[in-house]
């Protein structure tokens, strides 16, 4: 066990964690130069051109010392993004030490700071790496200042890397084996144990749990629990991940590795959860899991009404793959049926989306996101809604409760102005503020997540060209004065356009929701009239202009009573036609109002 290291990489989005684990792949020489590929352990395509990570992957990588000591480095990559902090938790809950990668040119950025906190949490030995020292960019002595000031990390043990050139990489393994402790063994003999923090599914063997052994061992054959569940499986085969998967007769204390069970479906394995043997189970499971809540919600529909069937088979598969996802059955007047699916984040229902439209070529309408409501009552029950077409009656309702975040921002000081403005703007509460170094500064506030799911992200890069960073934590829930806006179209409500929002956006919102429908709905030979009401209160509205024939034209002068005649029939026929004609809603139109920027 002395000579297995387990480590993660963690850094801010865009700082070169997956170049950085390509040279370590590289440098072990464990897939040949023609097998290799940038961001190998991205597997999907969105990942690759969105330069996130998004399913964290495993690897063991062998590296032997000039003495001659043969050390296994277990490198357990973690996803990049704040809607996937509980996976990058239970990842670092499974090794001894981490990287902490930091951009030359960047510095110190929010999710730095965030996921430095999340590794000491674990008490975890941390190696920070300078990453990106060959760009003409780079201060190098203003980052190693950052880490003393901001991290409390002693910059003199600071890596100097550049994982797009692939200096630095040998110094970066040198100080893995050096500076990380290896695994610890109480007692070699004591029940098994081992942590869940990942799972995939494979067509042909089920789902391939990714764990690590805190005690005892594990082999085929094994007869095995999952202690969230009382789930018993038998172990088919063990092993280890190298790019594939390499088979072993058994996995000891400290090992990080892969099981097979015939295990259906990817939801049975939680992550966070505890392996253990039915005969010898374990007292204890390991500390921290929970069950992945969704906090954003939206309804996926098909485009055309027969795609429903494929949309189902669609869903099905991708649950295989992504346990976070949830989803049930809905159906709407406007837009026929489909399925109210909750996600950890706004990346995680963009990542779903673009996966359903690429991977089953599946045309889908989104509704507006919303989050998670609760409502309590007159009669002294409480409800919780995270469907606009769920809110209760307005006269029952004795106060509705929103859930609020703490968002930190760090960004440099001159624009400490237009974020203040942003912030306030979306309903948060600056707690605090403080300088990190001379001219960056890192603020606090406290928002409700409804105005942050929409384009805060896009608008904080805007307006600080980029340089602001952003990572927030739930807080609580915190009563709100909230209303149901609904959207008629020609006097018909589209429930699919419906939203839950603070009463003093209530008019802006709906305002500009109206102004994108009729940008986006086609002209009509009649006059349609799109609406936005608070139960029956009307409080904005639009018209579209219908096309007009000119029915006067073969008059050539006479009497002006021939002229009314036609006209006073074209306005009847018109009436006639608005009462039996039908407005439709493209798809564009539900884009349009699902990027609503107020």
């Amino acid at each position: 066990m002395r000579n297995i290291r387990n480590f993660s990489i963690i850094a801010h989005i865009d700082h070169g964690k997956s170049t950085l684990s390509d040279r370590l792949i590289q440098y072990a020489d464990i897939v040949s130069d023609r097998d290799f590929k940038d961001q190998i352990l991205d597997t999907m395509d969105i990942e690759r051109e969105r330069g996130i990570t998004i399913k964290s992957q495993t690897v063991c990588l062998p590296y032997t010392t000039d003495g001659g000591d043969e050390y296994y480095l277990n490198l357990i990559d973690t996803p990049g993004h704040v809607d996937f902090s509980y996976e990058v938790s239970r990842a670092l809950a499974s090794c001894e030490g981490a990287l902490l990668l930091i951009d030359a040119s960047q510095g110190v950025e929010a999710q730095t700071l965030a996921n430095l906190y999340l590794a000491l949490e674990h008490d975890l030995e941390i190696i920070p790496v300078i990453n990106k020292v060959d760009l003409p960019s780079a201060d190098i002595d203003r980052v190693k200042e950052q880490i003393e000031d901001d991290l409390g990390l002693d910059s003199e043990n600071a890596i100097l890397t550049s994982a797009k050139m692939g200096t630095g990489t040998g110094d970066l393994i040198e100080a893995i084996v050096t500076k990380l402790p290896p695994p610890k063994i109480n007692d070699p003999e004591a029940p098994l144990k081992a942590l869940i923090f990942d799972s995939h599914y494979d067509p042909f063997r089920g789902t391939v749990v990714h764990f690590r052994v805190f005690q005892g061992r594990i082999k085929a054959g094994d007869k095995i629990i999952f202690m969230s569940n009382q789930a018993p499986y038998r172990v088919e085969e063990v092993g280890i991940f190298q790019i594939k998967r390499i088979p072993q007769k058994q996995l000891n204390a400290g090992q990080v590795g892969y099981l097979i069970a015939g295990i259906k479906t990817v939801s049975d394995t939680r992550c966070g959860d505890t392996i253990t043997l039915l005969s010898d189970p374990c007292k204890t499971a390991m500390p921290g899991f929970r069950e992945a809540k969704p906090v954003v919600f939206s309804s996926i529909y098909p485009v055309a009404s027969d795609g429903y069937e494929d949309l189902v088979v669609a869903l099905e598969k991708l649950k295989l793959n992504d346990a976070a996802l949830i989803y049930e059955k809905d159906s709407s007047m406007a837009l026929g049926f489909g399925f109210r699916c909750g996600f950890l984040g706004l990346l995680h229902l963009e990542v779903v989306q673009e996966r359903l439209e690429r991977e089953f070529d599946m045309s889908l309408i989104l509704t507006a996101p919303s989050v998670q409501y609760k409502f309590s009552l007159n009669d002294g029950t409480s409800i919780i809604v995270d469907n606009p077409a769920l809110y209760p009656d307005p006269t029952t309702i004795e106060h509705g409760l929103e859930p609020y975040i703490r968002a930190a921002i760090i960004v440099p000081d001159r624009y400490m102005g237009a974020v203040m403005q942003l912030c306030l703007e979306r309903r948060g509460i600056n707690k605090n503020y403080q300088y990190l170094t001379t001219d960056r500064l890192e603020m606090i506030f406290e928002m409700p997540l409804a105005e942050v799911i929409y384009d805060f992200y896009d608008k904080l890069k805007s307006i600080t060209q980029g340089y602001g960073s952003f990572d927030y934590d739930i807080l609580d829930y915190r009563e709100s004065n909230l209303v149901k806006i609904d959207i008629l179209i020609n006097g018909d409500r589209v429930d699919a356009l419906s939203q839950i929002v603070h009463r003093d956006r209530s008019v802006p919102r709906a305002r500009v929701t109206c102004e994108k429908l009729r940008d986006e709905i086609p002209r009509q030979m009649f006059k349609i009239a799109i609406q936005g009401a608070i139960g029956g209160n009307i409080i904005a509205r639009k018209t579209i202009s219908p096309f007009r024939k000119d029915v006067t034209a073969k008059c050539y002068g006479g009497d002006i009573t021939r002229k009314r005649k036609l006209l006073e029939k074209q306005r009847k026929g018109k009436k006639r036609m608005k009462m039996v004609g039908q407005v439709m809603i493209p798809q564009s139109a539900f884009l349009a109002v699902l990027k609503t920027d107020t």
